[in-house]
């Protein structure tokens, strides 16, 4: 049986943070019910011909669902063929979260917590649109560490507005002392159709300016690895054997199955996303109807381009051997004056097994891999 990583939509939230463009909707709990029943439907649908070796359950915010309804998940999701050793990781967020749920979480096989802080500072968690205190996330960690998990990350956001290099230094210390295995540290990009994109159309965004998030990012750097966190992928960190398998996935361009309503699959060079309203979705699985509403086949040159812009994320860069399984091509027969360009400018190193980006590649990777999108 093929081995394939699970990722689960959760798309409630309490309240929609204002930086957030992820297909999630606040003040819609009348469907929470309904929409549980439908995703088991598609999970048993689609994943039983499968060995599951990493599962991620994110949103949305999966922690507001009700107790009973995070059971009735995880026990359906727990009748699929899993391999041995699974990382089985859900997002919580502070203020949803309880020890009922907790329990529940650790009875059912999930192992490893994912806590969306952003920032230990009050204030600013109030301003970005978060709807809990830095003592609620303190409170969740240590019972979280009390029930017996031992694998959590931290996400962290810098170039918030009304951020100073000198809260953001506060907040990353305030979390190393706390020693989760892993922290997500994010620059905050303005999306469209978010609160903070209206709000910066408006000039009302009193946003760092760019040397001083040069400074936070090279602060980021430079204290987790003080404090024994490795960088692995351009906004992602571990202590020594924790880094996150599933994500590893995605940038490695490894196959993926997401259910629920708006995820995304990518299945044997077939991209996939499901219907994003929660009510036609639910609508779509009690009539039996596909919830699939894009289909896009990848050419050989979509497959290329993703295989680098995923894998430059990461430090260790691209396998060479391993493109050149896949591809049939050495990198260089494809790429050789993106390669020499970037190798003369200081932003990329070729060796004999990888391609990787350099710590200033890595400051302007977006630079970087426009240099590599091919002429189709």
């Amino acid at each position: 049986m093929k081995e394939i990583s699970l990722y689960v939509h959760i798309p409630f939230c309490k309240q929609r943070c204002f930086y957030c463009d992820f297909p999630t909707f606040a003040g819609k709990e009348q469907y929470r019910e309904e929409y549980v029943n439908a995703l088991i439907k598609e999970i048993d649908e689609k994943c039983s011909d499968y060995v599951i070796k990493t599962i991620f359950i994110g949103g949305g915010t999966p922690s507001h669902l009700e107790t009973e309804e995070l059971k009735k998940l995880l026990k359906a999701i727990n009748k699929l063929k899993f391999k041995d050793n699974i990382e089985y990781s859900m997002e919580c967020n502070p203020g949803t979260l309880s020890k009922e749920k907790l329990l529940v979480m650790k009875e059912n096989g999930v192992n490893r917590i994912s806590f969306g802080l952003q920032s230990c500072n009050d204030k600013l968690l109030k301003q970005i649109g978060r709807i809990h205190t830095f003592s609620e996330f303190l409170e969740n960690y240590n019972l979280a560490r009390e029930i017996g998990f031992n694998n959590i990350n931290v996400d962290l956001m810098y170039g918030l507005p009304n951020l100073t290099i000198e809260l953001w230094k506060d907040t990353l210390n305030q979390i190393c002392k706390l020693k989760p295995e892993h922290i997500s540290a994010y620059s905050l990009i303005i999306e469209e159709g978010t609160a903070f994109y209206k709000m910066y159309e408006n000039n009302n965004l009193n946003l760092p300016a760019e040397d001083e998030e040069r400074i936070m990012d090279k602060l980021t750097k430079n204290i987790l690895k003080e404090n024994g966190y490795h960088q692995y992928e351009i906004s992602n960190y571990a202590l020594n054997g924790m880094e996150c398998e599933h994500n590893k996935v995605y940038w490695s361009l490894e196959d993926y199955i997401g259910v629920g309503c708006a995820s995304s699959s990518y299945i044997n060079g077939i991209r996939k996303v499901n219907e994003s309203s929660i009510s036609k979705y639910i609508k779509k699985i009690k009539q039996n109807e596909n919830v699939v509403v894009e289909e896009h086949i990848n050419s050989i040159e979509d497959e290329i381009e993703e295989f680098i812009f995923m894998g430059l994320r990461m430090l260790k860069g691209i396998d060479l051997v391993k493109f050149k399984k896949k591809f049939g091509a050495n990198i260089g027969s494809i790429y050789s004056k993106a390669i020499e360009k970037n190798i003369k400018d200081g932003l990329l190193i070729l060796n004999n097994n990888n391609m990787f980006l350099t710590t200033k590649g890595i400051e302007v990777s977006n630079y970087v891999m426009s240099d590599f999108i091919l002429d189709k």
